[in-house]
């Protein structure tokens, strides 16, 4: 049985952080990292069911096209994804009242729909970006055994080509749910590896009063390539969903408007068009699966 320190209940039954029952929730989930974005998405629902919010975790459940879908907002970072990933498992794959595990479990399908800026070139402002693989620089999954799920000859010779100082805990690297990558993906859908930073000032490269470890790791990050992959964009949450998901069993995304080009120093004329028009793009792919 697991002790109720470690799986925390709130006084009706639900999950301590989310404050979500398992009835709550569909098995598709929609990710964003702003509260505020939820509703961007649930407006082009056909009806909504439930609705809730507890700190930044702000959930709507409803229906689109037919399709139940979730839409959760994670708040910011790795330590978040942390606590959103193990209680969404624990709501389909725990039973809450025995806090014994299921004998059959439930694989969930989680999407991330966010913004970023590109670190490439030939990824023009307004288009989409698809995370083909994660890569953590952020070291919270670093807490589990994940050398079954990881990219250890990738991890690698990213280490060795920005001379990574590990004092800083090594990059892990997960590769997304090939089911759902077969789902959404589409022509006007860039491929590559999007890196995640445990934080946004000196993990991303950003110098304000403070100096930081190394300086010219972003232009090595910009020239990274492994295969037919480069890393297109860098943000906070992507590694930890994707490493999370292969570790419990469930199919993970992650998706990006494009609304800045950094090569080109470029910004969209109209950025909550892209979010909009990315945030069509699943709804539709999602419903007729």
């Amino acid at each position: 049985m697991i002790q109720s320190s470690e799986l925390i209940l709130n006084p009706d039954g639900s999950v301590y952080h989310l404050n979500l029952k398992p009835e709550n929730i569909a098995h598709d989930i929609i990710f964003v990292g702003d509260q505020n974005r939820v509703e961007k998405i649930t407006q082009f629902f056909d009806s909504i069911e439930f609705s809730t919010q507890k700190r930044e975790f702000k959930t709507q459940t409803g229906v689109f096209k037919g399709k139940r879908i979730t839409v959760l907002s994670t708040g910011i970072g790795p330590d978040n994804i942390d606590i959103v990933m193990n209680e969404l498992d624990a709501l389909v794959n725990i039973d809450l009242e025995t806090r014994q595990p299921k004998e059959n479990l439930i694989s969930l399908n989680i999407i991330r729909i966010g913004t970023s800026g590109s670190l490439q070139a030939d990824i023009p402002v307004d288009s989409f970006v698809m995370a083909k693989f994660g890569l953590g620089l952020d070291n919270m999954l670093r807490s589990y055994l994940i050398d079954e799920v990881s990219n250890l000859e990738m991890e690698d010779a990213f280490v060795k080509h920005t001379n990574w100082d590990l004092r800083k805990g090594k990059p892990y690297v997960i590769a997304c749910s090939e089911k759902l990558e077969k789902i959404i993906e589409s022509d006007k859908m860039h491929k590559g590896i999007t890196a995640t930073a445990g934080g946004f000032y000196g993990p991303q490269g950003r110098v304000l009063r403070l100096n930081i470890q190394d300086e010219a790791l972003n232009s090595k990050m910009d020239n990274f390539k492994f295969g037919d992959n480069q890393i297109t964009n860098l943000e906070m949450e992507t590694a930890a969903i994707y490493g999370l998901s292969a570790l419990l069993g469930h199919n993970a995304l992650s998706l990006n408007a494009i609304i800045a080009n950094r090569a080109s120093g470029s910004f969209s004329a109209d950025p909550y068009k892209a979010v909009d028009e990315l945030i069509g793009h699943t709804l539709e792919k999602l419903a007729n699966q």
